[in-house]
């Protein structure tokens, strides 16, 4: 009996296709090198930061060529700059009035903000890492390629299986090799995260443009502040995805406080986009299991450590983080409708938009910004709530079990580490530095403007930046105690006020922690014991 092979006859499909493969790859050895590099160190720090930091280049570059929405109140060239990296590492710290911005750089924002995402840069990161499938997974293929000047070797594809099934006369292959399947379900991993990406974002700004087309009040504001609502809703729609927080108006979400259901169509977004991402793609693959049958969604669900994608979680985890995500929310929400019920800050709210508003401060407070209410009426308390919250990573969970291990390792089971992360110190003592250096830098206005700038709020500011979440407690002229010069309130953040050393250090920590991940485990060379 002829042997079967899904390739067919090797002579006549095989080879012309590997063959074809292998002079692609002859001709262009350069690239496929530079291809391959890119992909191995696609989650490098070094790889990251020169990815953040040239998209805040381009940025600025962009934002410096728009024109102005007015020629008379042009902002500065540091001040351009700090906004396109507050955009592109989503930490929506302002030093500009958001209403400053014409039409034309809002859309530069959005796009800013669209290639900063952590589902977007996730996203490159797994497409980059297909490539390192290709040869490696194809042993047979890979030493055909390592000397493909030798004329006489035989391309013969990887084994394969097949799994017969009595439908009709239609026979069903399967490929047997486990790096065949890896690569396949990496493959659909990523259309899976692209179709994610598109229909959260699509079906996102259509719910708002439809609320803000059809309810009044919401419609008013936009029309008293010149902005359009498609541009306020994909704006505010990849904004809130991404967890940045800017807004397109000065007030930010304050302005539609007495607008519940538009709080209630940007909170799933909110954590869609961030803290509930890794549960919502688990959710996503066991529904496509479901509903497809294919063998690599199953793959993925059951390897999820072996994919390579970080924000694929085991399903075990997936439940700790989101108990942990509604824990958190849950323990802000009755903190503010305790302590902050009949405060200024929930003044002249109904007791249903008082509920909906602390929901969504609570859900924002960890990563996402946007703010319902003027954070210099909220108590300490809850500031101090709030900048526990923002120092917290995104995928934080409470774990009851350890993941796969059965005893605690022992000293003698770690291995040797290096120099260099030795020499590496913990969040808080990076955190720390930049809060003292902040203080060197503003100790004048330390000095003589004490009730706004003080160390607690210098202290918000830089954990907002580093949290990449955008809380401020913003600056007020009748906070200060020299009146005699001339002082203007604005709608922009606290460090719109602080001199340039200052915002180029928050810049320093916005991009530090947008890459927070790669210093994690910093400071365990110290033993406190």
């Amino acid at each position: 009996m002829k042997k079967l092979s899904c390739f067919g006859n090797k002579s006549e499909h095989n080879l012309p296709s590997i063959q074809k493969l292998s002079c692609l790859r002859s001709c262009h050895p350069v690239a496929s090198s530079l291809l391959r590099s890119l992909a191995r160190r696609a989650n490098s720090f070094w790889t990251q930061l020169a990815y953040f930091f040239l998209v805040s280049a381009i940025g600025y570059w962009a934002l410096k060529l728009c024109d102005p929405k007015s020629s008379s109140d042009k902002p500065h060239d540091l001040d351009v700059f700090f906004t396109s990296v507050s955009a592109t590492t989503v930490s929506s710290m302002s030093t500009v009035e958001m209403e400053a911005f014409s039409n034309s750089q809002l859309v530069v924002m959005t796009l800013l903000m669209l290639l900063g995402g952590e589902v977007f840069t996730s996203l490159l990161g797994l497409h980059l890492s297909r490539s390192t499938f290709t040869v490696r997974d194809h042993p047979k293929v890979n030493s055909a390629f390592s000397d493909h000047s030798d004329n006489n070797i035989e391309l013969e594809p990887p084994p394969l299986k097949f799994d017969l099934e009595m439908k009709g006369t239609a026979l069903k292959p399967a490929l047997c090799g486990d790096g065949f399947v890896k690569s396949r379900a990496v493959k659909c991993l990523s259309y899976v995260v692209l179709g994610y990406l598109i229909i959260v974002h699509a079906v996102g700004s259509t719910l708002l443009s439809v609320y803000m087309s059809i309810v009044p009040s919401a419609r008013k504001v936009l029309r008293d502040k010149g902005l359009a609502v498609q541009t306020f809703s994909v704006f505010t729609t990849v904004s809130t995805f991404a967890n940045c927080g800017f807004v397109p108006t000065n007030e930010n979400m304050l302005a539609f406080k007495h607008n519940p259901g538009l709080l209630w169509l940007l909170l799933p977004q909110v954590l869609l986009g961030n803290t509930l991402y890794p549960p919502c793609l688990r959710a996503a693959l066991w529904l496509l299991e479901r509903a497809t049958g294919r063998a690599e969604f199953g793959h993925m669900l059951r390897n999820s450590r072996e994919m390579g994608y970080a924000p694929l979680l085991p399903g075990f985890q997936c439940l700790c983080l989101a108990v942990t995500v509604w824990g958190f929310v849950l323990v802000q929400f009755v903190a503010l409708c305790c302590t902050e019920w009949g405060s200024p800050a929930m003044e002249g709210l109904s007791p249903y938009e008082k509920l909906v508003g602390a929901l969504f401060e609570a859900v924002n407070a960890r990563h996402a910004g946007e703010s319902v209410f003027d954070l210099s009426m909220v108590s300490p308390a809850i500031l101090v709530l709030f900048v526990l919250m923002m120092y917290l990573p995104s995928y934080t969970s409470f774990l009851l079990v350890r993941n796969g291990e059965t005893a605690p390792k022992t000293q003698t089971d770690e291995p040797r580490r290096g120099l260099l992360p030795c020499l590496m110190l913990s969040q808080l003592s990076y955190l720390a530095i930049f809060i003292i250096l902040i203080c060197i830098s503003e100790r004048d206005n330390l000095k003589n403007d004490p009730l706004n700038f003080n160390v607690f709020n210098i202290t918000i500011e830089t954990i907002s930046a580093y949290g990449n979440v955008g809380f401020s407690i913003g600056y007020s002229c009748k906070r200060q105690l020299n009146t005699d010069s001339p002082c203007r309130d604005a709608a922009y953040g606290f460090v719109g006020r602080w001199s340039n050393k200052g915002k180029f250090i928050l810049m320093i920590v916005m991009f530090f922690g947008r890459l927070k991940k790669f210093s994690m485990k910093g400071g365990t060379a110290w033993s406190l014991s």
